[in-house]
C-alpha cells in the first residue's frame, strides 16, 4: 500500500528533519515566521516530495548513497538555485550518489525531488531507451525538452494532489502501480536531456571548494575565525572564497558566517525553557560579544527581539493541544505548533 501524507511546520529545525533520506542544514536569510510543508508519496519503488516554503533560505543539504535523486522547481516565481545555477521551470537536476549540496530560495518557493535506487534507474532506462543510466559522479543540471518537462510536473503535481486529497484512491494497488509506472518513465525521459550549460568543470570545483568551507565551519563550530583563518582551513584564496560564496549562497562568506550564527541563535532560543534561559547567555554561547548589537541584528533579520522568541516557548506550550492529529501519528512526525 502506498504511503502518503502532508504535514507543516512553523521553524526550520522541524522542517529540515521531516525531509527524508536527506541531511539538511537550513539557514533562514528573510525576516518573518518560517512555514513550510511537505506532501509525500511512497510508492512500491518510488518516494515523491513536494516541498512549500514561504521565506528566502540557504540549505546545505547531503544526500543519501543508497538512492538516486532528481529535484525541480514546481513553480514560476522566486529563482531556486542550485550549486550556484539558477534553475528554470522545467529545469531538473540530477544529483550526484551521495551528493552534497548547497540549494538556495530567493523568497517563497515550492520544489520537488522524487528518489528510487540506482538498480531501479538502470532497470527502467535500459527498458526504455536501450541505455543504462547510472547516476553521475556529481550533480548535472539538464534542460529536457518542454513536452518532457512538463509532463514530468504535471505527474509530479497529480501525484502530490492524490497524496493531499485523495488517499482512498492512492491506495488502490493498480492506480499506485500504474502512477509509479508513469511517473518513472517520465523521469527517464527527462534523465536523457543534455546539460543547461555552463562549465561544468569549474561548476565541479567550486562546489568541492564550498564542500571544504562547510566542512571547516562544522569543525571549528563555536569558534569565530577571521577569513584569514577560514581561508586557511579551506585551502584556497581569498578571493576565491569569496567568488564561490556570492555564486552558490548569493553573499559574502562574513555574512554567511553572521546569518549562521544568528540562526543558531534562533533555535536554541526557540528551544530554551525561559525560566531558566536568558538571551545574554545564548547570545555568548553563539559567538555575539556584544548584547546590544545582537539584538538589533536578530530582529533586523528575524522581525523581533530575541527576548519575544524565547518567552514564544511558554505561550506555545500554554496553547499546544494535547493530542496529536491522525496525520502526525501516522507518519511519525512531530507536529510544530
Amino acid at each position: 500500500m502506498a504511503e502518503n501524507g502532508t504535514v507543516t511546520f512553523a521553524n526550520p529545525d522541524n522542517y529540515q528533519s521531516g525531509i527524508g533520506d536527506a541531511t539538511v542544514n537550513l539557514i533562514v536569510t528573510g525576516g518573518g515566521d518560517f512555514n513550510a510543508r511537505l506532501t509525500w508519496l511512497n510508492l512500491r519503488r518510488l518516494h515523491v516530495l513536494r516541498a512549500s516554503e514561504n521565506l528566502p533560505r540557504i540549505a546545505f543539504i547531503s544526500l543519501s548513497p543508497a538512492q538516486v535523486f532528481v529535484s525541480f522547481p514546481t513553480s514560476t516565481g522566486p529563482r531556486l538555485t542550485y550549486g550556484g545555477l539558477g534553475l528554470q521551470l522545467g529545469d531538473v537536476v540530477f544529483h550526484g550518489s551521495g551528493e552534497r549540496m548547497h540549494q538556495r530560495t530567493d523568497g517563497e518557493c515550492q520544489w520537488g525531488i522524487m528518489s528510487f535506487s540506482p538498480e531501479q534507474l538502470a532497470a527502467c532506462s535500459k527498458a526504455l531507451t536501450g541505455l543504462k543510466i547510472a547516476p553521475p559522479s556529481a550533480g548535472r543540471v539538464l534542460r529536457p525538452p518542454r513536452v518532457a518537462a512538463s509532463r514530468l510536473l504535471r505527474l509530479h503535481s497529480k501525484a502530490c494532489r492524490l497524496a493531499e486529497t485523495r488517499h482512498k484512491l492512492i491506495a488502490n494497488p493498480e492506480v499506485a502501480r500504474a502512477l509509479e509506472q508513469e511517473l518513472l518513465h517520465a523521469l527517464v525521459n527527462c534523465l536523457t536531456a543534455d546539460d543547461a550549460g555552463g562549465n561544468l568543470k569549474t561548476r565541479r570545483h567550486h562546489a568541492d571548494i564550498m564542500v571544504r568551507f562547510e566542512d571547516a565551519l562544522t569543525a571549528h563550530i563555536g569558534q569565530r575565525l577571521n577569513m584569514p583563518e577560514l581561508c586557511s582551513a579551506v585551502g584556497v584564496p581569498e578571493r576565491t572564497l569569496r567568488v564561490c560564496c556570492t555564486e552558490f549562497l548569493g553573499m559574502s562568506p562574513t555574512r554567511y558566517l553572521l546569518l549562521r550564527r544568528l540562526n543558531m541563535a534562533r533555535s536554541t532560543l526557540r528551544r530554551a525553557d525561559p525560566a531558566t534561559a536568558s538571551v545574554a547567555e545564548i547570545a555568548r554561547i553563539c559567538q555575539f560579544r556584544e548584547l546590544g548589537r545582537f539584538a538589533v541584528t536578530y530582529r533586523t533579520i528575524f522581525g523581533e527581539m530575541p527576548s519575544s522568541t524565547l518567552r514564544r516557548k511558554s505561550i506555545e506550550n500554554m496553547n499546544r493541544p494535547k493530542s496529536h492529529s491522525a496525520c502526525n501519528a501516522t507518519c511519525g512526525k512531530s507536529p510544530d505548533r
